[in-house]
């Protein structure tokens, strides 16, 4: 799925949709992903949340075949909804349309730079791709835009 099939599943969302699993709004979702996104390209930083010496575990665990688990719960997140940063769901998606040109641009500029993810340690662009990917199919399944 590239950048404009992406923005474009998204704004088929309804506001007052339920997820099928989760307790995620739409618009906490996308917000949620595009804190994801601003993380990968040091716009934020939520931190290491893993012993080092776990990471190499968890990574070979989460970069193999199997998709993630539908009731996980993000430790850099917790168990509670975070605060909408954003008016509605229409500027969430917005801000993360711009945020994913954002993204594209740092590692057009810094194609080598490696960047925090909580959980899996330093990613390069390539290990970036591969987590948003599968994070965003995660979150697309959890509101039916996705199989």
């Amino acid at each position: 799925m590239n950048s404009t099939e992406i923005i474009e599943s998204l704004y088929k969302l309804n506001p007052e949709q339920k997820p099928l699993w989760g307790k995620m709004t739409p618009q906490h979702m996308v917000e949620h992903l595009y804190k994801t996104v601003q993380s990968s390209i040091n716009e934020i930083s939520l931190g290491l949340f893993t012993e080092e010496r776990k990471i190499p575990v968890l990574k070979k665990l989460f970069f193999g075949e199997r998709p993630l688990p539908k009731e996980f719960m993000n430790p850099a997140v917790g168990p509670d909804l975070l605060k909408l940063e954003f008016d509605d769901l229409k500027s969430a998606v917005k801000e993360f349309e711009n945020v994913l040109y954002r993204y594209e641009q740092f590692f057009i500029v810094n194609p080598s730079t490696k960047t925090i993810h909580p959980i899996f340690g330093y990613l390069n662009k390539e290990e970036w791709e591969i987590f948003h990917k599968k994070h965003f199919k995660h979150h697309f399944t959890q509101f039916g835009l996705s199989d």
